[in-house]
């Protein structure tokens, strides 16, 4: 085996990965992208927190992967539960300023820049 993963463990991980982001971007991310043509103040919103995101996983020094992205979605959603967030009941109301939703949407967005 070289490295941290095998091919096959490597391979499984992406295809995880792109299963998790699906399901984010199927809940959260059609929704909210759509709503970012009609708002530009969410289309700001949404890309402040991409850059953020970006810092937080260091992009400027290793480009983002599905699986990176992934597992930094894991982690806000685990966080935002464990302080107390439930995501909305039904249509998500996108004039609501809710950090962990804006968050998770640009996970969604930085997401669409991955080839399959």
């Amino acid at each position: 085996m070289n490295g941290l993963f095998s091919g096959a463990a490597a391979r499984a991980a992406l295809r995880s990965a792109h299963a998790s982001l699906d399901e984010l971007t199927a809940s959260v991310g059609v929704s909210g992208l759509a709503a970012t043509a009609s708002s530009p103040a969410l289309l700001a919103a949404v890309d402040q927190h991409a850059a953020g995101v970006r810092d937080s996983l260091s992009a400027d020094v290793r480009a983002l992967s599905p699986v990176v992205l992934a597992a930094y979605a894991e982690g806000v959603r685990d966080a935002a539960f464990k302080h107390g967030w439930t995501p909305p009941a039904g249509e998500i109301d996108w004039t609501v300023n809710d950090w962990v939703l804006r968050r998770l949407l640009a996970v969604c967005s930085l997401a669409q820049t991955f080839d399959r």
